[in-house]
């Protein structure tokens, strides 16, 4: 029964937090900031200001498929995110740009991350090809590396976290200082770029429930 709950936990939680940051933008979508500005304008203004001219502001397809290119020095938006004018544009737009800046910086974990990510795709892909090796050979070795090389997973979600939160604050920061947004739409802006965050936070959840319901398939297989 402890293995059901966790299992479906796992699937139920990025849900979740999934409808969350959907429910939230669709609802700051429609709210237009004060400024008048869109997407474009905001990363563009960030940038410059932060000695940031060289950095590309792209259009790109798709909805919140928005992020910082680091190897190619590109912010890109989303069509809605890169023409809108609302206080969900202005948010997701100034926080891409955060990343921008954190790279500029040498931003600690954002270099973590990076220098952990390709260590991380090769374990995580390897992880259930070296699972179903060890079950259907039962080779208990090969359950306990698969297990390991899970949680590379969780060690790139965990370092994640404070590479966001940090971004976001930035955001928040820019937008305020820069007069992009007065005191009435702070309040959207929060929750705009906390929904968003959310969405990692639940990303480190499930990929400690997949460890656990690993662990728990394991010793009641054992």
């Amino acid at each position: 029964m402890e293995i059901l709950i966790v299992y479906l936990l796992m699937l139920i939680i990025p849900i979740i937090a999934n409808v969350n940051i959907n429910s939230t933008y669709s609802k700051y979508k429609k709210k237009q900031n004060v400024a008048g500005k869109t997407g474009y304008d905001v990363a563009r203004e960030i940038l410059d200001r932060n000695g940031l001219g060289d950095i590309y502001v792209v259009e790109t397809r798709g909805n919140l498929t928005d992020c910082y290119d680091s190897s190619r020095k590109t912010v890109k938006l989303s069509t809605d995110i890169y023409h809108g004018d609302s206080i969900a544009a202005i948010s997701v737009a100034a926080h891409e740009c955060g990343h921008a800046v954190q790279d500029k910086e040498g931003y600690s974990w954002m270099r973590i991350r990076s220098a952990i990510f390709p260590v991380v795709s090769i374990g995580t892909n390897l992880a259930y090809l070296i699972l179903l090796g060890g079950l259907l050979f039962q080779v208990l070795d090969l359950i306990y590396i698969a297990i390991v090389l899970t949680g590379l997973g969780l060690l790139f979600q965990l370092v994640t976290l404070p590479v966001e939160f940090d971004a976001s604050n930035r955001a928040k920061v820019f937008l305020k200082e820069y007069g992009v947004v007065d005191n009435s739409e702070e309040q959207g802006v929060s929750k705009m770029l906390g929904s968003a965050a959310m969405t990692y936070v639940a990303g480190v959840v499930s990929a400690a429930l997949e460890m656990l319901y690993l662990i728990m398939r394991f010793t009641d297989r054992n």
